[in-house]
């Protein structure tokens, strides 16, 4: 019978079809039907032979071939192949085969198989060819499947010879070389079964000999080509999607499909921790995103988000002797990729769209999957409480917490017990950082319940401690989480900066609850254990480096111990000292990493400096923070002005014009806002407090810069009223800065037009040369300037005198009296003369200024501190004995055994939160509602009273709305915040409640009542301040003096009921000329007459005029009911003075509320509650109480910045 060619290809068809579909059971009938209609394809029905008796001889070895790079011993004998005796044949038709190239390219695949199939692997390799060159057929994308099959086949075939012979690099590059263009479908709905195969087959092998060679070190991440087995395998596992299993192996005897997916998570794991340059090859298809960052972001959560379906799927609940490693594993490896993606080194914009926050929701959901195939893990825990820690979750983040502590310590009695190791238990080291952890989140955030648990937790951690064996070398630590926290579960070396770390964390425990406790008597034991575990932490013994956050909590304690010359020494010390060169920190804590940690420290020495009356030198120590940046646009980008909130979103570009500050969280903005209101106070009693007016636009200008708008409609701007009047010496341009050509004034002019002269002026300073901030051009973004404009030296100091007249506020019973803003030692607004600096500023404390690198603190530091402590009597007794014990001072500064070789990141670092956006407008709004009240003072104090009025006005509307708006969010009850939803609690990391904001608005009114001269309304509204909020350090202080003063009938309350008052002469007041008022409330001598000041020691009674009445009783409680039978209570018209009965429950109440502030955190250290506490103490003729009280009073002061020592830091002690 004649051939048929319409038969010959339609069997062609079937038989290519057969072979695609592995249907090799009729491939001989084929054969066959095609050798009688096709004859002249004699070549493709051999190939088409051979492979069918290959197939059919190694059916039951076929799965070797799966891993033979692993198992490169795998050479034993040959398998017997019966269709072996057709080699030369098919060799002969290959020669002759010039028609179909197709044809002649399987057959020459077929030939190599064959060889490597019976052990022949040399042979094979050089019969394999290379591939099918484009220009042997007419197009490449309308070959056969089957072509592309052997395509496959030979180049998997030809890399396996080359990694039986070791030569994995070039077989590397085999694969790599045979990747099929972007335009070849890996697969689809209608591929076959044996494409599918070998696509797997090939895909496999590449991606396993790429991670082995890149574990030899033959290759790196760095190569552009690094993840094309990876990238490919993903395109073939989208595409082959519905036509293979979700899981499993792909074969008999290969490796579980979920392991590619591993190894490709685990390649990019490595590149984003360690900072690789993202390879851009083989991106199927394109990437979109804006950024390598926002690729590298997307691909690692595609390849995570497909291992872990296939990990959880396959894995069942483990039995009782069961641990589950892998998930573990995959649980340690992605939440260190959390760390890194949510941390400081990478933006919002990185992320996509829902940034970070949306990130942390994921994760917390995966850990949660991932718990539901592990029993009590403790990796799973330690991570749900990082992650709810994120997330503003406190509560949840603290549960985790409980519960992984539990676990872990009945584990660990387990193993102690049985001697069996669980390796499934954390090691010592990880637990102890857990730990330090959770100390650090509660010191923090928390008030003083949480607090209490800290110091709960210290205490375990103090046991825990004690039972560990000796530290590791610092040089041989790694880090904690390398190895998932897998060491041995006891009997752990725990390396030395775990060691330090724990130590830290003890100190800043105790310190916090020092600051917390109403205890008097341990305040002083748990601040002295503090300085002594922070001193421990930074030892020597432990490492050769400190970090910042143990510096800094270690100086503000000794600042608050007033122990100014160690801690000036300290922070000095510490801001010399360099950080190491470590690119990878900058990944972990952000860019200008140092620099932004710096900041605090900066403050802390510009407050010290204060303490010591250096003002100059103190606000150019707040210069030093912005100046380390170098450049303002670095920390402000390049916004040219600062608009509403659409326009700069309608007109900035947002990579052009963000600045550092766009970047930081809201805790690190807040500290850059308190440096400047520090510098604002410095140039109050530097300037006198209508400079600081002029300048409080500046500050209002960088909360917005800051900050934006906290409400749509709100203005950032002074109050229209308050007009900035332009006296001699007050008007300055932000351009020209906080201090410029001061010494250009020849005359100071006080505002009560008194002209000082030049002669009263005494030059302390020489001319200072001219400095790189004095001579550069000033940004637009809201810098912070003070040296002078041209070069000119500062303004020359005053000498101070013995008999100097105090204050303006002294004259009101006050040690140098601050008010509620916390602002010290401020001139009035007359001028008074300044004391004079312990140390006087001048020349020797400054240097010229770098070039263009900026300001180095090493410029900064170039003076040796002397100080003259005020001496005291040696006779003089301490009767309390929390005075005596934190009166202690040690000679000079001792920083022996601390090590500062080189200082560090912060040890266990806390995850950037992501809070609530109503919790983050009113945190936002209480530090406005902060900037408007010290803008009140500064108001206030230079007697502009209505603004003064209109600045408090519009903290009142932010108190108001904050208070609106939390009504409506604890309306919604399926809305959960971590702020808080009582008036009187401010909640986790919450700045203060609704309540104690409202009663800084009283105590600002109040005293602006007082400056005003309205005793009683400002006694009022001080009652207002202790309604809402009744342990309010400034409305007790100033309710108590007026209660003193009632006490001493300095003031006399309003008539009980408003009399006729006629006037003298008239026809009803006939024979006299006083009227009514004059005869029933004659005129007294005022009690601040200048002819009544006392010229010996102030405080002591003993050049007091001796009043006219009863002695007093040597106790201050005395009964009330006694008095109603000593005297008859005159009628209120005819009451000449105040009943003395009211006198004498005017000063126990004062005594009451002053003796309770005093034992608070908040008021230990407040110099003017116990100096109107031993103004009380006086009046009830308790004179040696008074004495050492005062004595008290003066140590508080001598070592008592222009602001309190809380304003440093947001977060407490913990940075």
């Amino acid at each position: 019978m004649a051939p048929n060619a319409t038969k010959g290809r339609n069997y062609l068809d079937q038989l290519d079809n057969a072979r695609c579909e592995g249907d090799w059971d009729a491939v001989p009938e084929l054969i066959r039907k095609v050798r009688k209609h096709a004859p002249a394809r004699a070549c493709l029905a051999l190939t088409a032979e051979i492979e069918h008796g290959i197939v059919k001889s190694t059916k039951s070895q076929r799965p070797s071939i799966a891993r033979p790079t692993t198992a490169g011993s795998d050479n034993g004998p040959a398998t017997e192949v019966g269709v072996a005796a057709e080699l030369p044949k098919l060799l002969t038709l290959i020669d002759e085969e010039h028609t179909y190239a197709e044809d002649r390219f399987q057959a020459q695949v077929c030939v190599g198989w064959l060889h490597w199939v019976v052990g022949e692997y040399n042979l094979a390799f050089g019969r394999l060819p290379e591939g099918l060159e484009e220009n042997q057929v007419e197009s490449l994308e309308n070959i056969s499947e089957w072509t592309r099959v052997c395509m496959l086949k030979s180049a998997y075939l030809r890399a396996n010879c080359l990694a039986r012979n070791e030569k994995e690099a070039e077989a590397l590059g085999v694969f790599e070389a045979a990747i099929p263009e972007s335009s070849f479908s890996w697969s689809s709905q209608t591929a076959k079964k044996e494409l599918r195969y070998w696509s797997e087959l090939f895909l496999t092998e590449y991606c396993m000999l790429s991670n082995g060679c890149r574990d030899k070190g033959d290759v790196s991440l760095e190569d552009d080509n690094s993840l094309a087995g990876f990238r490919s395998w993903a395109r073939w596992w989208d595409a082959s999607k519905g036509s293979t299993s979700a899981g499993g192996f792909g074969f008999k005897g290969s490796v579980p499909r979920r392991r590619i997916w591993f190894e490709y998570y685990e390649a990019l794991s490595t590149i984003l921790q360690e900072d690789l340059a993202y390879p851009s090859k083989y991106l199927f298809p394109a990437q979109t995103e804006p950024s390598a960052r926002a690729q590298l972001a997307v691909e690692l959560k595609k390849a995570e988000s497909a291992f872990e379906a296939l990990l959880l799927n396959e894995t069942t609940f483990p039995r009782a002797d069961e641990d589950r490693e892998e998930i573990e594993l995959f649980v340690e490896m992605f939440m260190r990729n959390w760390t890194i993606l949510t941390g400081r080194g990478w933006s919002e914009r990185d992320l996509g769209q829902g940034g970070k926050a949306a990130l942390s929701v994921s994760v917390l959901e995966m850990l949660y999957r991932a718990s539901t195939k592990t029993f009590h893990s403790t990796a799973i825990l330690r991570s749900l409480f990082l992650v709810h820690l994120s997330l503003a979750e406190f509560d949840l983040a603290l549960k985790s917490f409980d519960s992984y502590l539990e676990i872990v310590k009945k584990g660990k009695a387990r193993v102690e017990k049985t001697g069996h190791e669980e390796k499934a238990l954390d090691d010592d080291a990880t637990v102890l950082e857990t730990i330090c952890l959770c100390i650090s989140v509660l010191s923090r955030f928390g008030e003083r319940e949480p607090a209490d648990r800290a110091k709960e937790l210290a205490t375990e951690l103090e046991h825990w401690l004690g039972k560990i064996k000796s530290p590791l070398p610092s040089g041989v630590m790694a880090s904690v989480r390398e190895d998932g926290g897998r060491s041995s579960a006891t009997g752990d070396r725990v390396p030395a900066k775990i060691l330090a770390l724990a130590w830290q964390s003890i100190g800043l425990a105790q310190a916090q609850w020092a600051r917390t406790t109403f205890d008097t008597s341990s305040r002083t034991d748990n601040q002295k254990k503090a300085i002594t575990s922070l001193r421990t932490s930074l030892s020597a013994d432990f490492t050769a480096s400190a970090d910042f956050r143990g510096v800094f909590a270690l100086g503000l304690l000794l600042a608050e111990q007033r122990q100014l010359t160690t801690a000036i020494e300290l922070v000095k010390t510490a801001l010399l000292t360099k950080a190491p060169g470590d690119e990878m920190l900058v990944l972990h804590n952000g860019p200008f990493w140092r620099e932004r940690a710096l900041i605090p420290l900066w403050h802390l020495l510009s407050l010290l400096l204060s303490a010591r009356q250096e003002y100059v030198l103190a606000a150019r120590t707040c210069e030093c923070a912005f100046e380390q940046f170098r450049d303002p646009v670095v920390l402000f980008g390049r916004q040219a002005q600062f608009k509403s909130d659409h326009l700069n979103e309608a007109e900035k570009d947002p990579d052009a014009s963000q600045g550092l500050v766009d970047e930081m969280d809201d805790f690190e903005k807040e500290n850059i806002l308190e440096i400047k209101m520090t510098q604002l106070a410095i140039v109050e009693v530097t300037e006198g407090p209508r400079v600081a007016v002029n300048a409080s636009l500046e500050l209002l200008t960088l909360f917005s810069r800051l900050f934006g708008s906290v409400q749509s409609k709100q203005s950032l701007e002074p109050p229209k009223q308050a007009v900035l009047p332009r006296t001699s010496g007050t008007f300055r341009s932000i351009r020209s800065g906080l201090f410029g050509n001061r010494n250009s004034r020849a005359e100071r002019r006080d505002s009560n037009g008194t002209t000082r002269a030049p002669e009263d002026i005494v030059a302390t300073t020489q001319q200072r040369p001219q400095t790189q901030q004095s001579i550069q051009p000033i940004s637009r973004a809201p810098t912070i300037q003070i040296t002078q404009e041209n070069g000119g030296s500062p303004r020359a100091r005053r000498k101070s005198t013995s008999n100097e007249k105090r204050s303006e506020s002294a004259t009101r019973n006050s040690a140098r009296k601050r008010d509620s803003q916390g602002t010290r030692r401020r001139a009035a607004s007359t001028g008074p003369t300044p004391h004079a600096a312990t140390v006087v500023d001048g020349d020797n404390f400054y240097t010229p200024m770098p070039g263009p690198d900026g300001l180095q603190a090493s410029d900064f530091f170039s003076f040796a501190s002397k100080r003259n402590p005020l001496s005291r009597p040696s006779s003089a007794s301490r009767a309390n004995s929390q005075m005596s014990d934190l009166s202690a001072r040690p000679p000079g500064p001792d920083l022996s055994g601390i090590a500062l070789e080189v200082i560090e990141p912060v040890g266990a670092v806390l995850p950037v939160i992501q809070f609530d956006k109503d919790q983050v407008k009113a945190r936002r709004s209480s530090i406005l509602l902060k900037v408007w009240l010290m803008i009140a003072g500064f108001y206030r104090r230079a007697e502009m009273y209505d603004d003064a009025k209109g600045a408090v006005n519009e903290a009142q509307k932010l108190v108001q709305t904050m208070e609106s708006d939390m009504g409506k969010t604890s309306s919604d009850s399926a809305k959960k915040s971590p702020g808080s939803s009582s008036l009187r609690k401010p909640g986790w990391a919450g700045q203060k409640s609704i309540e104690e904001l409202w009663a800084d608005v009283w105590n600002e009114n109040a005293r602006l009542q007082l400056e005003k001269g309205d005793v009683d309304a400002a006694r009022k509204d001080f009652e207002a301040a202790l309604t809402h909020f009744p342990d309010h350090p400034g409305a007790i202080v100033g309710l108590s003096n007026i209660l003193l003063d009632l006490y001493c009938e300095k003031t006399v309350p309003p008539p009980a009921f408003p009399g006729l008052d006629l006037v003298g002469g008239s026809d009803a007041m006939p024979g006299t000329d006083r009227s009514t008022s004059e005869v029933v409330f004659p005129e007294r001598e005022h009690p601040d007459s200048p002819k009544h000041l006392p010229t010996g020691p102030l405080g002591l009674g003993a050049f007091r005029p001796q009043k006219h009445e009863p002695s007093k009783q040597a106790s201050l409680p005395k009964s009330p009911n006694s008095l109603h039978h000593e005297s008859q209570l005159e009628p209120p018209y005819k009451a000449a003075s105040i009943p003395k009965v009211d006198r004498l429950a005017s000063r126990d109440r004062a005594y009451g509320l002053l003796s309770n502030l005093t034992k608070l955190g908040a008021g230990w250290n407040n110099s003017e509650a116990w100096f109107a506490l031993a103004r009380a103490y006086e009046e009830s003729g308790q004179l040696d109480k008074a004495k050492d009280v005062l004595w008290w009073c003066v140590e508080l002061e001598e070592g008592a910045g222009v602001r309190e020592w809380t304003c440093v830091n947001t977060g407490g002690y913990v940075l």
